[in-house]
């Protein structure tokens, strides 16, 4: 009787690979039913022209799009892109620039800067409703705070929401007095990993702070930076409550950021067509675009840390 192993119908690397793939695919199945399907019912329901208002719909073909880009949906569209933006470019300004000077500035160790700390992150935990409603209080032209401390310096008062001029700005004071906390922490965390042997051997060659900032903490920095970039602009391009609680897109579309649009689409005009095509759209613009960063950042960012 032969005392020779029998050999097993698949080799032991192939069984691991199926194993591997078995723990992977409750994700998988995940993604597909939460992310994927959705996507692809979002194009189909673009190529319709299904309305809430009657109980049938039809293919249409490529209308949607036709009508999206040429036709009378296209300064609607390029509005909402230029306003979108505009209010990213304002948020990411906030979140690396003002993050990074907060950081800096409380970088200190000690008990009082860590409660000043605290004061200036605890925004980013209040809820973006109650944060609005609060500063639909400080930003009314008539009882608003923000126009008494104006009037008390001598200054006149601003119809913040109610002017084209003013109303996204209006909704960047809500945005950064939110955001600036997360990108002071998230800075100062990636500042206390840098060596100090770095500064003290800057410091042995003459190095100021400045060059200090410039040669050693803002390069290594960059990964923190991009990591920043990426996530506050995707989440800059999906904003939707601020601007509906504060000025419900107006006046006159000047505050009309994407999702809003969309949300307009589906719900105001209830053109599930119209706002299937403009979400696709959407997701697109947002993949390209991270895309690009990434292939960018390989080119740009340091990891010597």
């Amino acid at each position: 009787m032969s005392n020779q192993p029998q050999k097993t119908f698949l080799s032991r690397r192939t069984r691991s690979k199926i194993v591997d793939f078995l723990f992977v695919l409750p994700a998988l199945v995940l993604l597909a039913v939460f992310t994927y399907y959705p996507i692809c019912k979002l194009f189909q329901i673009s190529l319709t022209d299904w309305n809430l208002l009657n109980p049938t719909w039809t293919f249409v073909g490529l209308k949607n799009w036709k009508w999206l880009f040429a036709g009378s949906g296209a300064k609607y569209l390029w509005n909402s892109l230029k306003v979108t933006f505009f209010y990213s470019l304002g948020e990411i300004a906030v979140t690396l620039v003002g993050g990074m000077l907060f950081a800096l500035l409380f970088r200190r160790m000690t008990r009082g800067f860590g409660l000043m700390r605290a004061v200036v992150f605890v925004p980013k935990y209040v809820a973006m409703s109650s944060a609005a409603m609060v500063f639909l209080w400080i930003l009314n032209s008539d009882y608003g705070v923000l126009n008494y401390v104006l009037q008390t310096i001598g200054l006149q008062p601003v119809d913040w929401l109610n002017q084209r001029s003013t109303a996204l700005i209006s909704v960047l004071m809500l945005t950064g007095w939110r955001v600036i906390g997360y990108g002071m922490m998230i800075y100062l965390s990636a500042m206390m990993g840098i060596s100090e042997q770095y500064y003290e051997a800057a410091s042995l060659d003459g190095a100021t702070k400045a060059q200090q900032f410039f040669r050693i903490t803002l390069p290594m920095l960059s990964p923190t930076t991009l990591f920043l970039l990426v996530t506050t602009f995707l989440s800059s391009m999906k904003v939707f409550q601020s601007v509906d609680i504060l000025t419900s897109g107006g006046p006159a579309r000047s505050t009309e950021v994407f999702v809003y649009l969309i949300y307009r689409y589906a719900m105001v005009d209830f053109r599930m067509d119209r706002a299937a095509t403009s979400a696709v759209m959407f997701f697109l613009i947002l993949l390209a675009v991270t895309v690009a960063t990434m292939k960018f950042s390989n080119r740009t960012v340091t990891y010597d840390s």
